[in-house]
């Protein structure tokens, strides 16, 4: 199967097949968790630009948001489509996971910190907040973060 991401994805899918089920099962939660924070993020945002609706910086931001989220949701799904062929049954627990509302409480796992089995590594949330700049200009870094090969 031939898959042609939408976004700039750190590792392609025939990478991904190379990786081991517990990692991508991590990475898939790490991204589950990294779009629930900027979904949240996009809310503070969405309200704050309802009273401040020519603030160019909070509508770049809010611009930027939308970009990674959807590269990250894009990423879950190339991991999800590793573990069908790897002949995983996929239930809720792998989903891309819906808005969650601002006022609910956080219910979500803590991402993982860095695992380097045959040299993969996942990024921990201190190293994300670290990178500044991201290769296609987003300032979050999280285009960058997750599974290297």
């Amino acid at each position: 199967m031939e898959y042609r991401p939408r976004y700039t994805q750190p590792f392609t899918l025939e990478e991904a097949r190379l990786l081991d089920v517990p990692i991508i099962s991590e990475e898939i939660t790490r991204l589950q968790n990294s779009v629930a924070h900027l979904q949240r993020t996009q809310d503070e945002l969405q309200d704050a630009l309802s009273t401040s609706p020519g603030d160019t910086d909070l509508t770049q931001a809010f611009e930027e948001n939308e970009v990674v989220i959807g590269s990250q949701k894009e990423r879950i799904t190339i991991l999800r489509m590793v573990l069908v062929e790897k002949g995983l049954p996929m239930g809720p627990h792998y989903d891309v996971q819906p808005h969650m509302a601002r006022d609910r409480p956080n219910t979500s796992v803590p991402a993982p910190g860095p695992v380097q089995p045959n040299g993969v590594q996942l990024r921990d949330a201190r190293e994300q907040a670290s990178i500044s700049t991201s290769s296609n200009g987003l300032s979050d870094g999280d285009e960058d973060d997750g599974v290297y090969l």
